[in-house]
C-alpha cells in the first residue's frame, strides 16, 4: 500500500509533540504542585499569625477598656458613698460624681462591642458586687441586659479563686447561650492591696462580633476560625457553632495545636471521614485563643489543572500549525504535477470550475505554481464566456447568485429551518395614486436602500421585491445560531432607520412612511425552481405564508412589528416583548398568537426601549386576518 509522504510526517511529528507533551506535563505538575504547596503552606501560616496579633491587639484594648471602666464604677460607687453621708463640700462632691457618671457614660457608649460590665470586691473567698453597668435593648437592638447577665452567670459560674490564683490572672471563655446574643466573658483583677493581692475584679461580657469579625473579614482563600485553649469554639464561619459553643477538640488539627507547645505550626489534614483534604495551620495568642487557618487542597490542584490545561493547549495550538505546515509543505513537492494533470483532463471535458492555484499549493515561486496560475487564467477566461452567456437568463435579479456561483446549477430544493420577513408600506396604493411614477419610484428607491443595507448588515438575505413590499430570510443558503436575534435586531433598526427618514422627508414637506413588519421562524423549501430556461433561487411553504399573514396583522393591531411565538421562543431572553393577541389568519387552523418587540437587551443586562413616533398606530380591518376572541 503507497503511503504519501505526508502521512508519514504527519505520524511521526504527532507521536514526538504528543509525547513530549506529556512528559513536560507531568514534570511541571510535580514541581509546581511541590512549590505551590510550600508557598500556600507558608502563606496560611502567616495568616494565622496575622490573625492572632489581630486578636492579642484587640484582647488588649478590650482589657484597657474593661480595666478602666470598671475603675470607674468603683471610683462612682465610692462617690455615691460619700454623697449619701452627705459630708461638708457636698458640691464638690456631686461635681466629682457627676464627672465620674459622665466618663464611664461616655466610655461605655462609644464601644459597640461591651455589653456588661460588673465590679467586685474579693474578700476572704467572697466576692461581692460592687457596681455594675450594662448595655439594654434600646442601646443598640440586643437581646442583653442585667436580667439576661445574671442568668449567664448562672449556667456559666465564673471561678474568683482562678482569677486571684490563676496564672497570668486573665479568663476568658464562651458564655453564649442559645436564643440570646453570643456573648464572650472575660474576667480580670482591677486593683490590688500592698502586698499585691488581687482586691477587686472586673467581669465584661463582650459581643463575640468582635471575634466573628475577624474570622468573616479576611479576604484570602483560607477560611479561618478560633477556638479557646481548650478547643471551644468562639468565631466560625458556621455561627451556630460558636453559639452553641461546640467542641471542635476532638478535630486532628485543634489537637495537635493544644499538644504542641510551639505559638504556631502547621500540618496537611485528610480526615477519615472527609472526602477533601486542607493544609491547617494554628496560631496561638498570648490569652489563651487560638486561631486556626485552613486552605482546601482542591484550590492548590485547581491551579495546577489550568498549568495543565494550558499546556495543553498552547501544544495542541503547536501541533495544529505544524501538522498544517508539514501537509502543506509534503503536498508541495509530491503531487503538484499529478494534480495538473488531473486538472486537465476535467477541462478538456468542459468542467471549467477548476482552480489550479488553489489545488496545487507551491510555496515557492516555482515554474509548477507559474504553470498553475497561467492554467487559471485560461479557465477562468473559458469559463466566465460560458457562464455569463446563461447566467442572467436563468438567475435574473436573484440575490442568491453569488452562492449559486459557487456550484453546480439545477432545479430541486432543500428542507431548512429559516427566519422569514416580510414589511409593506401602509397606504401604498393611495400614495402611488397620488403622485407620478417618478416620485413613486424615487421614494421606493429611497426606502429600499435604507431597510436593505439594515437586512444585509444583520446577515439576512433580500430574497425579492413585490411591489412595495420586501420579503427577506435568515438561515439561507448558510445558517447561524443567531439568525433569530439578527433578524428582531434588524426590524428594530428598521424602526429606527424608518423614523430618521420620516424626519428627512418633512423637511422635505413630503408624507411620512408607515410600514408592517412580521417575522416568523419554521421550516421551508429553499432552492432553485422554474426551468432550465427560466430559474429563480427562492424559499416556499407555510412557513412563508405565515410570515406574510403575520405581516397583514400588523394593520389590526396597530403595531409596526409582529412575530410570532417560534420566534420569541428564541429571542425571548434578548428581547423585551409584549403578547399583542391571537389572530386568525388564513392557511392555519389554530389561532396565530402574536408578539410586539419592544426592546433589546444590552450589554449590562438592562433594556433598552426602542420605540417611535411610527411603530404604533390606529389598529385597522386587514384582509384574510380576523382577531381572535
Amino acid at each position: 500500500m503507497k503511503v504519501p509522504i505526508s502521512i508519514k510526517l504527519i505520524i511521526i511529528t504527532t507521536f514526538l509533540l504528543i509525547g513530549v507533551t506529556v512528559l513536560i506535563s507531568i514534570k511541571t505538575s510535580t514541581i509546581t504542585k511541590a512549590k505551590l504547596i510550600d508557598a500556600n503552606q507558608d502563606n496560611n501560616l502567616e495568616l494565622a499569625k496575622s490573625k492572632a496579633r489581630e486578636l492579642d491587639h484587640i484582647f488588649n484594648n478590650l482589657k484597657d477598656k474593661i480595666t478602666l471602666n470598671g475603675r470607674l464604677l468603683l471610683s462612682l460607687k465610692e462617690a455615691e458613698t460619700l454623697m449619701s453621708k452627705q459630708i461638708n463640700n457636698t458640691y464638690d462632691l456631686a461635681q466629682n460624681y457627676n464627672n465620674l457618671k459622665r466618663d464611664i457614660d461616655n466610655n461605655f457608649n462609644l464601644d459597640t462591642f461591651i455589653l456588661g460590665i460588673e465590679a467586685f470586691k474579693f474578700e476572704n473567698s467572697v466576692a461581692t458586687k460592687i457596681n455594675a453597668k450594662y448595655k439594654t435593648k434600646s442601646d443598640n437592638n440586643l437581646n442583653y441586659n442585667e436580667k439576661i447577665s445574671n442568668y449567664l452567670r448562672e449556667k456559666n459560674p465564673i471561678s474568683f479563686t482562678k482569677i486571684v490564683e490563676g496564672r497570668g490572672n486573665f479568663l476568658l471563655f464562651n458564655s453564649s447561650i442559645k436564643g440570646y446574643e453570643p456573648v464572650l466573658t472575660i474576667a480580670l483583677p482591677l486593683i490590688r492591696d500592698a502586698n499585691n493581692k488581687i482586691t477587686h475584679v472586673a467581669i465584661a461580657d463582650i459581643s463575640l462580633a468582635v471575634l466573628q469579625k475577624a474570622v468573616v473579614e479576611n479576604g484570602t482563600t483560607s477560611s479561618f476560625f478560633i477556638t479557646d485553649s481548650q478547643g471551644v469554639v468562639l468565631a466560625h464561619l458556621d455561627e451556630n457553632k460558636s453559639v452553641t459553643k461546640q467542641s471542635l477538640a476532638s478535630e486532628e488539627i485543634v489537637k495537635y495545636a493544644k499538644q504542641n507547645l510551639m505559638m504556631s505550626g502547621m500540618k496537611y489534614i485528610k480526615e477519615r471521614k472527609q472526602t477533601k483534604a486542607f493544609y491547617s495551620a494554628f496560631a496561638k495568642t498570648s490569652y489563651g485563643p487560638i486561631v486556626f487557618a485552613q486552605l482546601d487542597e482542591d484550590i492548590i490542584l485547581a491551579v495546577i489543572d489550568e498549568l495543565n490545561t494550558t499546556i495543553i493547549k498552547i501544544v495542541g495550538y503547536f501541533l495544529s500549525g505544524t501538522l498544517l505546515l508539514i501537509f502543506l509543505f509534503s503536498m508541495s513537492l509530491t503531487s503538484p504535477l499529478e494534480k495538473l494533470n488531473g486538472l486537465i483532463s476535467m477541462v478538456s471535458k468542459g468542467n471549467f470550475n477548476v482552480k489550479a492555484a488553489q489545488q496545487i499549493n507551491s510555496f515557492l515561486k516555482d515554474e509548477v505554481r507559474e504553470l498553475a496560475i497561467a492554467f487559471d487564467q485560461m479557465t477562468e477566461g473559458l469559463k466566465e464566456r460560458d457562464k455569463v452567456k446563461t447566467l442572467f437568463n436563468k438567475f435574473h435579479g436573484s440575490s442568491i447568485t453569488e452562492d449559486l456561483m459557487k456550484k453546480d446549477i439545477s432545479i430541486g430544493g432543500q428542507s431548512k429551518d429559516v427566519i422569514v420577513f416580510f414589511s409593506d408600506i401602509r397606504g401604498f396604493t393611495a400614495f402611488s395614486e397620488k403622485k407620478n411614477p417618478e416620485e413613486v419610484v424615487r421614494m421606493l428607491n429611497e426606502y429600499f436602500a435604507v431597510m436593505v443595507k439594515i437586512i444585509n448588515q444583520h446577515g439576512g438575505i433580500v430574497d425579492k421585491f413585490i411591489g412595495d413590499a420586501i420579503m427577506a430570510v435568515w438561515g439561507v443558503p448558510k445558517s447561524s445560531p443567531k439568525d433569530a436575534q439578527n433578524a428582531v435586531k434588524a426590524c428594530l433598526e428598521m424602526r429606527k432607520a424608518l423614523a430618521e427618514l420620516n424626519e428627512k422627508r418633512l423637511k422635505r414637506n413630503e408624507s411620512p412612511i408607515q410600514i408592517g413588519m412580521g417575522l416568523h421562524y419554521g421550516t421551508a423549501i429553499s432552492g432553485t425552481i422554474g426551468s432550465e430556461e427560466r430559474m429563480e433561487y427562492t424559499i416556499i411553504g407555510n412557513t412563508v405564508n405565515t410570515g406574510s399573514r403575520i405581516e397583514s396583522s400588523t394593520k389590526a393591531f396597530g403595531s409596526d412589528l409582529l412575530v410570532s411565538d417560534t420566534v420569541l421562543e428564541k429571542v425571548k431572553d434578548d428581547f423585551l416583548s409584549e403578547f399583542a393577541g391571537a389572530a386568525e389568519v388564513k392557511g392555519r387552523s389554530e389561532p396565530l398568537k402574536l408578539h410586539k418587540i419592544r426592546g433589546f437587551k444590552k450589554v449590562n443586562g438592562e433594556f433598552e426601549i426602542v420605540v417611535t413616533p411610527y411603530s404604533d398606530y390606529e389598529p385597522e380591518a386587514a384582509d384574510k386576518v380576523k382577531i381572535a376572541s
